[in-house]
């Protein structure tokens, strides 16, 4: 029989045992792996006294039936009259255009041939005093005068001198750093008006014409008044005074100085031509 060796006896340790709570020799020191994971996983949310925000209602969206409906949805007669207001717009937007551009534009075939008719159209509603490209320079300047016949107090007549009513005007706008523009351009587009409608032999050229001479004649009597030289006016009668510009110093051009008067007819004073605050 086989001796049998002693089973070595399990060797006890020698040192204090250690306290509950303390890790032993050879266990893990930090946390199990288990309890990561479920650190990791738990909600975050709040806390079982915290109440949460309430979700946002939904906004009620427009029902369908207010939403516009587009062109497409109309009827056939609807779309026609729609398509056709447009069509009619661009045209008469085209013709507009084209009347105003051809009206500040230099002259050329189609201003020769059909002037009267864009004149027609533009003048006076949608006139301007400008053009399109810069026109000749000013080469002379054209003073508007006028004078008056008066009954006199005893019962006779007379008749005073000439006013020059465009050296008023420049006075009034000389050193004037905010002129009106009744000062700058009242006569001088009135007078351009008026020799505009009317031929060499001062015969009015259709109803602008007439309505030339009523204009010139209101602005007239709103200078002179009705009350003139301690006489009442009668009789009006206007003239123009152009004396070409001269030429500069270092210019060899030469060119003739002389005042030419364009003299007009008297016109007899009505209270149509008075201002309403004068009028009798």
């Amino acid at each position: 029989m086989a001796d049998t060796e002693p089973e070595p006896a399990e060797r006890e340790p020698t040192g204090p045992e250690p306290q509950d709570g303390e890790p032993r020799d050879g266990e893990p020191t930090g946390p199990e792996p288990w309890e990561s994971e479920l650190t990791d996983s738990e909600p975050t949310g709040p806390e079982p006294g915290e109440s949460e925000p309430a979700d946002p209602e939904p906004t009620a969206s427009a029902p369908d039936g207010d939403a516009a409906e587009p062109l497409t949805a109309l009827s056939l007669p609807a779309q026609l009259i729609i398509a056709v207001a447009i069509a009619v717009a661009a045209v008469a937007a085209a013709i507009h255009l084209s009347a105003a551009f051809l009206n500040v534009s230099p002259p050329n075939t189609l201003t020769k041939r059909h002037g009267a008719a864009i004149d027609d159209y533009v003048y006076p509603e949608f006139e301007r005093v400008w053009k399109l490209f810069a026109p000749n320079p000013l080469q002379q300047n054209i003073a508007v005068q006028a004078r008056a016949e008066i009954r006199t107090s005893e019962g006779g007549t007379a008749t005073t001198g000439w006013r020059d009513l465009s050296a008023q005007d420049g006075a009034a706008i000389h050193h004037n750093p905010l002129p009106s523009h009744t000062q700058q351009n009242e006569l001088r587009r009135g007078w351009e008006f008026y020799v505009g409608s009317h031929d060499v032999r001062e015969r009015p050229q259709g109803m602008r014409g007439s309505l030339s001479e009523q204009y010139i004649r209101r602005i007239v009597m709103l200078r002179l008044g009705r009350e003139e030289d301690g006489g009442t006016v009668e009789r009006i009668q206007v003239r123009s005074a152009t004396t070409p510009v001269a030429a500069p110093p270092w210019s060899d051009e030469k060119i003739d100085t002389k005042t030419v008067y364009r003299t007009l007819p008297w016109w007899t004073v009505t209270s149509d031509d008075l201002p309403e605050a004068k009028r009798r």
